[in-house]
């Protein structure tokens, strides 16, 4: 096996080297660098698949690109003689690198306070690679003989074992710095080198040699190993674009099915409902609302709750009309829209038939449940989308509705004044019992990935009517003139929450506020901002006001000076949803704000729409030309991302691309989550 010093009887074989295909092969070493740390970069985080998933597929990325590495280095290596490989062992050899790999990705995603653990995993990892570089040395046959020097036999297994410990330190050290693409390029290219650097001196280790008398081989046997090249580059190339593809599938299916439809049913959920209504105007909704879930909840535990739920969606699947869309909008609620008024009364006779045969016991894990229900189904005529759902709900919400499996129509003159008159009445219970709650989404600097502030979000949910969208209760309260009692209380809400957030040494970011236009005027809220700020001991700069360009172009020089004097005391303004009102860009050059925020609508088609995104840049441009800080909300996909961070500086982006609204501790996971990747 070792040869310490030539014999006189042996004639030794020099090989060349194909400068071309040994770039090639320190090429295919740093792709898969550097798709095993993108792969490597998901373990961290918290999604659908579990860390080990991703764990394998990054292993699997790099120990094939060790692999093929390896192989495509033997095929630019020229001898004078034919050379065969034995299929056992070359594939047999994959199995060190792959186990090497899966070691050092998984000590690079613990918390070690010593380095020890990293330097056995050195030596393990280094061996394994090492093993697979020898035992495809092995699979080679040939007429000839070979054997090793020592000396660099023992150097190039020290190098594959400096180069693992370098790597594990490198993943450890810089795992926060691993989402900068430079810094992940200069890594990848570094580990690259340092791997096809243990290969070439594990093969300046073999000597090749024959014994006895030797002739020389015909010219043509002086030839590159053209077969086992094609294979390798084939099998590495296409193992690290197939990973690097499905991790980024994996990554929008799953992305999507989070975001778009219910865990449990399966069917798209409110999100996605919302989102139907906001681009399409339904000929009907019915709405079936599920009446004393609680009650079997709490009689057998949430886990039968869940079964009736399954039960009745599966029903809800195969007796609504083929042409429908089922939603489940809420823990109790299904929604059923019908896209064309044509067929609004074979939607209704299908809802009658269903609530017929959910009058039959269920049966639930042995146990005959009779589940009580109602079916509201309203037809659009002429109502606008928003009326739609606004007015489905009256019907389920009215006092009279019993829920007796019956289908009852929306009729106006007995429903929406109710329905009204319910939320007005109880809009002041509701801050006292906490009816009323925040959510905060975070505004991020896309390319310094330094979260920026967050808005608050008011939502609501009813102690009867449930989750209420601020769709519509919102426009329900400003017509009442209520919207002004719950901004007061959404002001003290968001300043104690700063205050707790500052007594606990946690991050504080500035939180945006929206603010009635009417409201936004009005000496009483510029007294209610100073006391709020001054009851919890917190600096005005933690605090955004955001108007819309529609509700202050009727009072525009009041509302500039209410900028003036919200910005003397140290609050910021900010203009939202630019580019959905009608005002004039002489208006926007006198408001003296701070922010400017453009509305998801001019997001949504981009970047597959040239005028929407032409627009789009048009009014990034214009915000950046005029001093301001440009927010861009309802960024949601990838595409989006990459459009608007290579067309405009430093984007603030709000959307789910980086989260959903969050409580107030679930913000502060987040945001302790993301700063460990983003610092």
């Amino acid at each position: 096996m070792f040869i310490t010093q030539k014999p006189e009887d042996i004639v030794i074989f020099q090989g060349e080297y194909s400068l071309a295909i040994v770039f090639l092969s320190i090429v295919i070493a740093f792709l898969a660098s550097f798709t095993a740390l993108s792969l490597n970069e998901r373990i961290r985080k918290n999604g659908f698949f579990g860390r080990n998933f991703w764990l394998i597929l990054a292993s699997i990325a790099m120990g094939m690109g060790i692999w093929a590495m390896h192989f495509i280095g033997m095929s630019a290596f020229r001898l004078p003689v034919s050379m065969q490989y034995n299929l056992t062992a070359t594939v047999l050899s994959v199995f060190p690198a792959v186990m090497a790999s899966y070691l050092a990705f998984y000590i690079s995603n613990r918390t070690n306070s010593t380095r020890w653990p990293q330097v056995i995993a050195g030596i393990t990892m280094g061996i394994g690679i090492a093993l697979m570089h020898y035992i495809g040395m092995s699979a080679m046959e040939m007429d000839i003989k070979y054997a090793y020097r020592p000396f660099l036999f023992i150097l190039s297994i020290m190098i594959a074992i400096l180069v693992s410990y370098v790597a594990l330190y490198i993943f450890t050290s810089l795992q926060k710095f691993m989402g900068n693409f430079f810094v992940k390029l200069i890594t990848s290219l570094l580990m690259g080198i340092a791997v096809a650097s243990m290969h070439y001196t594990g093969m300046e280790a073999v000597v090749f040699y024959t014994e006895g008398e030797v002739f020389p081989a015909p010219s043509h046997e002086h030839h590159l190993n053209y077969r086992m090249l094609i294979v390798s580059v084939t099998l590495g190339i296409g193992v690290i674009l197939g990973l690097s593809g499905l991790s980024s599938l994996l990554d929008r299916y799953v992305d999507f099915r989070l975001n778009h439809f219910d865990s449990l049913t399966g069917l798209p959920n409110r999100r996605q409902f919302e989102k139907m209504l906001s681009v399409s105007s339904p000929g009907s909704l019915a709405i079936i609302h599920i009446h004393g879930l609680e009650k079997w909840n709490r009689r057998y535990g949430y886990e039968v709750g869940d079964e009736v739920i399954k039960a009745v969606s599966e029903i809800l699947i195969k007796m609504k009309p083929a042409f429908c869309i089922l939603y489940r909008i809420e823990g109790n609620r299904f929604a059923v829209i019908l896209e064309s008024e044509r067929d609004n009364e074979t939607l209704k006779i299908s809802m009658e038939r269903i609530m017929a045969m959910m009058k039959k016991p269920l049966i639930i894990n042995e146990k005959k449940l009779v589940i009580e229900m109602v079916c509201a189904l309203t037809s659009s005529e002429g109502n606008d989308r928003a009326e739609l759902f606004a007015n489905t709900l009256a019907v389920i919400q009215h006092s009279n509705t019993a829920f007796n499996h019956a289908v009852i129509e929306y009729d106006p003159k007995i429903h929406t004044l109710a329905f009204e008159r319910n939320l007005i009445q109880d809009i002041d219970r509701a801050m006292q019992e906490n009816e009323l709650y925040v959510l905060y989404q975070p505004k991020v600097c896309s390319s310094t990935r330094i979260v920026s502030g967050v808005e608050a979000l008011l939502r609501w949910k009813h102690s009867v009517h449930g989750v209420i969208s601020p769709s519509i209760f919102i426009p329900i309260l400003e017509e009442n003139g209520k919207m002004h009692e719950v901004t007061d209380w959404l002001i003290d809400h968001v300043c104690q929450q700063i205050k707790s957030w500052k007594s606990r040494d946690l991050p504080i970011f500035k939180v945006a506020i929206n603010i009635p236009g009417s409201y936004f005027t009005s000496p009483h809220l510029m007294e209610t901002l100073k006391e709020s700020v001054s009851k919890y001991e917190i600096h005005s700069k933690y605090l955004e006001l955001e108007i819309t360009e529609t509700s202050v172009i009727d009072q525009i020089e009041d509302a500039i000076r209410a900028v003036g004097a919200f910005k003397e005391f140290g609050f910021t303004v900010a203009l939202d949803d630019f580019g959905t009102g009608v005002s004039s860009l002489s208006y926007l050059k006198r408001l003296p704000i701070s922010t400017m925020k453009i509305d998801k609508s001019f997001v949504d088609d981009v970047p597959q729409s040239e005028k929407d995104s032409a627009i789009m840049k048009a009014i990034v441009s214009l915000g950046h030309s005029l001093k301001l800080k440009v927010v861009i909300e309802g960024v949601e996909n990838e595409e989006q991302m990459k459009f608007l961070s290579s067309n405009s500086d430093n984007p603030i982006i709000q959307g789910y691309y980086y989260s959903k609204p969050l409580d107030a501790r679930e913000l502060v996971d987040w945001v302790n989550g993301f700063n460990e990747l983003a610092v």
